[in-house]
């Protein structure tokens, strides 16, 4: 009897069952896992995104105090001229701005940002530019900007730019993230 329960003991690895049944369950943990991820990678591109839109205001406020010179902050898809537009997702620039025309960049940028493809980035209505003044400030209204997924208004984010021209995260307003969530 105790050689018996010796081979038995020196024995090892799994039974084909035991395999299946093994395999199965990581299947199913698998198969639930994988689109909670989805989800998860998808907030965490739109926090990201958040983020150096943030640093990217800072940085223009700061090359505006630092250079004591008029800084525009705008949107840009090819990142050399601003967008006449409230679409920040294809992108945006960094410079100094012309005093007898606002609107655009004087030279080449400073800064520029390539696009977020998955994302929707806009921003309060008529505010197609953020123009620091040397002292920082913005010179005019706030502004806010709202980040979201299309179809997504529960995960939207928003970022506000006061006219002292301080910049801080913030939760939107339900019709903010609306109409970010529709498109814009």
């Amino acid at each position: 009897m105790e050689n018996g329960r010796n081979s038995r003991l020196t024995q090892a690895g799994f039974t084909l069952i035991e395999a299946i049944v093994a395999m199965t369950v990581a299947a199913v943990l698998l198969c639930v896992a994988v689109p909670a991820l989805g989800g998860m990678l998808a907030r965490q591109r739109l926090v990201t995104a958040q983020i150096e839109l943030v640093a990217a205001l800072q940085h223009a406020r700061s090359a505006a105090i630092t250079g004591r010179q008029r800084t525009l902050f705008c949107p840009s898809a090819n990142g050399t001229q601003c967008a006449d537009d409230t679409h920040w997702e294809r992108g945006w620039a960094i410079g100094r701005y012309r005093t007898t025309n606002a609107d655009q960049l004087d030279g080449p940028p400073s800064q520029v940002h390539g696009s977020y493809p998955k994302l929707i980035i806009m921003s309060t209505a008529g505010r197609k530019r953020v123009r620091f003044q040397p002292d920082g400030t913005t010179g005019g209204s706030n502004v806010t900007f709202v980040l979201c997924r299309s179809g997504h208004q529960e995960d939207a984010l928003a970022i506000t730019v006061s006219n002292m021209g301080r910049v801080a995260n913030k939760k939107p307003a339900d019709d903010e993230a609306g109409r970010c969530a529709a498109g814009g």
